[in-house]
């Protein structure tokens, strides 16, 4: 099943129920994370506590970055190369270059 739909003014994927719930209950945790460093700085806290809470969320947005990317793969590249359409490799490395 091709999960791209690029005939819009831009690119959809089709995701079912189950995996929206959990990239957006990991953006929410994220979001919380975020907001605790927030509150964290406002009350002038050990700057060691902060970086550990900006570590653990810029890990928890890899790890949606990454079941994310490989949904991509999985989906609309792996559509691409079955239509012999190259293009998605392109894009892929960049793509990969950008979450290191």
């Amino acid at each position: 099943m091709d999960n791209c739909n690029c005939s819009k003014r831009y690119k959809e994927t089709s995701r079912d129920e189950k995996d929206k719930k959990s990239l957006k209950n990991r953006i929410s945790r994220i979001t919380g994370q975020l907001n605790g460093v927030q509150s964290m700085i406002d009350d002038d806290r050990y700057c060691g506590d902060i970086l550990i809470q900006l570590s653990a969320s810029i890990q928890g947005l890899k790890q949606v970055a990454y079941m994310i990317l490989k949904n991509h793969m999985e989906t609309c590249v792996a559509s691409d190369l079955k239509n012999e359409k190259y293009d998605s490799l392109e894009e892929m490395v960049s793509l990969i270059e950008k979450l290191k």
